[in-house]
């Protein structure tokens, strides 16, 4: 879609731009309505535009003027080139006849320029942000104007022009610059041994000097002692200084070995010490608040009419990891069902938790024996299977504090995924087999498989204690979210929002029965910010959080 905009005139076009003309109201002239047409001039409390934004749009004429009104404006001659990307949308969104999509292309746009150009205090992205974010830019601008294919080629793939090369060459300097940081905190660990070898010293003298007072007074032995404690002060606090000093040598050295970031081509370079969180969240949601807009939902193709899928999860770059019992496979994909892949297993996959971003840990039956085996998504090969014997296929698996969590029976177990050792982490009693396991924190969530009971328990491993609170219906898959509440997805066909301390729950507002129809799985992944939902129908339905 192309726009040819030469000027704005407030006076013929007061219906048509009037969101773009009222701001001029706010500006020392509120409350003064136009000569020429008062019956499409308004005064609204609400204005788009900024000061600057309606300086580059209008010229203010010379002289008093006959009224004082918008008589003293006049529309400058604007180009299209002219204007920056927040005014476009402005004038797209306002005075044009977009469609949704469109419209919608245009809103998440602006919202990529603030949140990684305009209010990027680093300058820079990492490999995952770009992974993720050139594919919706690409589907975003090609939607407004479908000719810019070419272009946006030319641009993935263009060669490090002079700008880059400057910027390239800045980064290596930065990092000469850590590295004389290194060399003049290994001479200051180097000063500090000698301190120490002198101390050392100081107290060997001391010591010999001790001996020969006591052959004279005990006033003389004393002082000597006195004069040790106080070399052996020294010599403590030299050595702390030492031990500091290392510390902080290896921390600086560790994270400019293995600290990466992209340029603007995505090509890959090694830059020193850069902050490449994501952007700060709110502390708290409200609860049953609208925080997701559907973003996209199709239903998955590359399934057969009788196969269905027993979980789902999405990884930190965004790709999705399926469990296909029926077919004895794993499938992974784009969010957009683009680029799918399978791997084989020999026994039949049941629930999967992301252990890395390339490894996964898939609970599997084989005949008639469960194992936790572990995959790598990238290279498609088994890397590790561990049987554990006394679990049910169906009871779910998570992560916590870089263990394996399973449910056994009537207890919660505990896998080290590097060695195969498993223990009891608790016991939940009642024979009852803990089922839709969701780890958060210090936290493990979990229901009875067992049964339809309501009710969804919760281990806190700081006081070794099980919580338990009562859901409308019986709940079939759980996530968490930024702020460490919980998404609940259950039996009534609802979402439910429960609090952090499982105390209050609220419905989800606009929560739609048609994509939770049947028994649903969803998966949130705090690095995307996006929501994944699939029902038994193989829908698959795609989130994308408000900011």
């Amino acid at each position: 879609m192309t726009i040819q905009l030469v000027g704005l005139d407030p006076f013929r076009h007061l219906s048509t731009v009037n969101m773009l003309f009222t701001p001029y109201f706010t500006y020392g002239h509120r409350n003064s309505w136009c000569c020429k047409d008062k019956t499409n001039c308004r005064n609204h409390t609400s204005l788009p535009l900024v000061y600057c934004q309606w300086k580059k749009l209008y010229s203010e004429n010379p002289g008093p003027g006959i009224h004082n009104c918008h008589c003293k404006f006049t529309a400058n001659p604007v180009q299209l080139k002219d204007l920056d990307i927040s005014l476009s949308s402005l004038i797209l969104l306002n005075c044009c006849n977009l469609s949704q999509p469109e419209a919608e292309a245009v809103q998440l746009l602006r919202q990529y320029k603030n949140d990684y150009l305009s209010h990027n205090t680093t300058g820079c992205i990492t490999q995952t942000e770009y992974n993720t974010l050139w594919p919706d830019l690409v589907t975003y601008v090609l939607r407004l104007d479908p000719s810019q294919n070419d272009s946006l080629i030319k641009i993935e793939h263009r060669p490090l022009d002079k700008s880059l090369c400057k910027k390239y060459f800045t980064f290596l300097l930065d990092l000469h610059q850590q590295i004389e940081e290194i060399k003049s905190t290994m001479e200051s660990v180097h000063s500090s041994i000698q301190a120490v070898s002198s101390s050392l010293s100081g107290l060997n003298s001391s010591a010999e000097t001790a001996f020969q007072a006591m052959d004279t007074t005990v006033q003389g032995i004393d002082l000597a002692v006195q004069g040790m404690d106080t070399r052996v002060q020294v010599m403590g606090t030299s050595i702390q200084g030492i031990e500091t000093s290392v510390q902080q040598t290896n921390d600086l050295l560790k994270e400019l070995l293995h600290k990466g970031l992209t340029c603007e081509c995505g090509r890959q370079i090694i830059i020193p010490l850069c902050n490449d969180q994501r952007r700060k969240h709110r502390d708290q949601y409200q609860l049953g608040q609208n925080i997701f807009f559907l973003h996209q939902q199709f239903k998955l193709q590359s399934l057969g009419k009788r196969e269905f899928i027993t979980d789902v999860k999405m990884m930190d770059d965004g790709r999705l990891v399926f469990c296909r019992p029926y077919e004895n496979r794993l499938m992974i994909c784009n969010t957009d069902e683009s680029e799918t892949d399978c791997i084989s297993l020999e026994g039949k996959p049941w629930s999967v938790t992301a252990v890395n971003n390339s490894i996964v840990a898939v609970t599997v039956k084989l005949q008639f024996r469960c194992y936790i085996e572990m995959y790598d998504i990238n290279n498609k090969h088994i890397l590790k299977s561990i049987l554990i014997p006394g679990i049910f296929i169906a009871n779910g698996i998570a992560m916590i504090n870089n263990k394996l969590v399973v449910g056994g029976v009537g207890e919660l177990l505990s896998v080290d995924y590097q060695t195969g050792e498993t223990c009891t982490i608790t016991t939940v009693g009642g024979g009852m087999y803990p089922c839709v396991l969701h780890a958060s924190g210090d936290r493990i969530f979990f229901t009875d498989s067992l049964s339809n009971d309501r009710t969804l328990s919760w281990y806190n491993y700081i006081d070794n204690k099980i919580y338990n609170t009562e859901l409308p219906s019986h709940s079939t898959s759980i996530t968490s979210l930024q702020d460490g509440s919980l998404y609940v997805c259950c039996n009534d066909g609802l979402i439910h929002h429960v609090s952090k301390d499982l105390k209050h729950r609220e419905k989800v507002r606009g929560t739609n029965k048609v994509w939770l129809k049947g028994d649903s799985f969803i998966s949130y992944n705090t690095k995307q910010n996006k929501m994944v939902v699939l029902n038994n129908k193989n829908i698959l339905s795609i989130f994308h959080e408000y900011q």
